[in-house]
């Protein structure tokens, strides 16, 4: 078994080494989910496997040259199960892709973590290797069980197989009538931020579902209707800013955020303006605030951060993550999107994790 406390509390040896292997990992990372991709097709290429077996020593290669000892630890036991698929040993499944590209997240997320200074405690990083190294061990009959439990330990949720769009299907809820027209204009408003990009298709109804649903699991402490609002309007303001800025895949520079952090106000701006809607108004203007004042625009703490707003901040987040790295050839499953909201502990209100995560679980629950 890896070193606990190497796992609980890794060191970081030498910053410029981190950030060299962070560099590395990301050039390394959408090759990678391709490759996994086309062999959750035809799990029997053994280029591909061969190529995904070189990457994921290379990884392993770069974690040893510059001590982020880690990385060695996550990536030795996928090393090894990608061994035994390219000889034939076992077979490459959809669990076996899950546990890899759930292990990469984390790896990320810790490296993002000490270059921040930031403790990694909630990663799970000891259930993460032990279950690596004990899938790469198993009979061949164990193994999916075993990558089963491995997910469940990590994320706290059993793992899915099916089409995670699916699950996310989403259905508009039914509006006061008296209300309905403006609803018609917000939604309309949304739909053309939506067809700015074939990667938002959908986001709207998505996000709306879900933001509803937790709201519904809370008890409703949030009017409906006006969170309905809110989640059509919280980001018509990126439209006020150049496309070239808010549709960016790569980094952002600092004029890109200072422009992409004027989009709440000017949202809430329109809303505020019409009759009646001044709680949606609220929640768009603070969707992006943080329990701990890191966020924005007001640098907002806990208390001063209105539900509505704590329960957008959530679903837009896991929303954005689903999409994240889509440009790499595939969309984040359901799991993985969830593991890493759940590991954001200081982003999110914690008093609506739970209600969230509730309405996650009855997704995967239901298939």
């Amino acid at each position: 078994m890896a070193d606990l406390l190497a796992l609980l509390q890794p060191r970081v040896h030498d910053r410029d080494s981190l950030q060299e292997f962070i560099e590395d990992l990301e050039d390394q990372t959408p090759g990678i989910e391709r490759d996994i991709a086309a062999l959750r097709r035809d799990p029997t290429d053994r280029a591909l496997i061969a190529r995904l077996f070189r990457a994921i020593h290379t990884i392993k290669g770069d974690a040893a040259i510059t001590k982020v000892e880690v990385g060695v630890m996550i990536c030795h036991p996928i090393e090894s199960l990608l061994a035994r698929c390219r000889d034939g040993e076992i077979v490459f499944s959809n669990l076996l892709a899950e546990a890899i590209l759930l292990a990469l997240d984390r790896l990320e997320l810790t490296t993002e973590a000490l270059a921040s200074g930031r403790p990694v405690e909630h990663l799970k990083l000891p259930e993460l290797v032990g279950g690596l190294e004990g899938m790469a061990k198993a009979p061949a009959e164990e193994l999916a069980a075993r990558a089963a439990r491995t997910i469940e330990a990590v994320t706290g949720f059993k793992p899915l197989v099916t089409d995670s769009e699916t699950a996310l299907a989403a259905v508009p809820q039914a509006t006061p009538t008296d209300r309905a027209g403006d609803l018609r204009f917000f939604h309309a408003l949304a739909l053309q931020l939506e067809a700015r990009s074939p990667l938002f298709k959908g986001r709207t109804e998505r996000i709306l579902k879900l933001a509803l649903d937790t709201n519904a699991a809370a008890g409703h402490p949030v009017d409906p209707v006006q969170l309905e609002a809110a989640v059509y309007m919280h980001d018509v303001g990126m439209m006020f800013a150049p496309e070239s800025v808010w549709l960016k895949v790569g980094k952002l520079s600092d004029e890109d955020r200072r422009q992409l952090h004027e989009h709440p106000g000017q949202a809430a701006g329109l809303l505020v303006r019409m009759p009646g809607w001044q709680p949606a108004a609220e929640m768009v203007l603070q969707h992006h605030e943080m329990p701990d004042g890191g966020g924005y625009p007001a640098g907002l703490k806990a208390e001063a951060i209105c539900p509505g707003a704590k329960i957008l901040a959530i679903v837009d987040a896991f929303e954005a993550v689903t999409l994240k790295h889509s440009h790499r050839g595939e969309n984040r499953s359901l799991i993985r999107a969830i593991a890493e909201i759940n590991a954001c502990d200081n982003q999110f209100a914690a008093e609506w994790i739970g209600p969230f995560n509730a309405v996650i679980r009855k997704m995967v629950e239901a298939g």
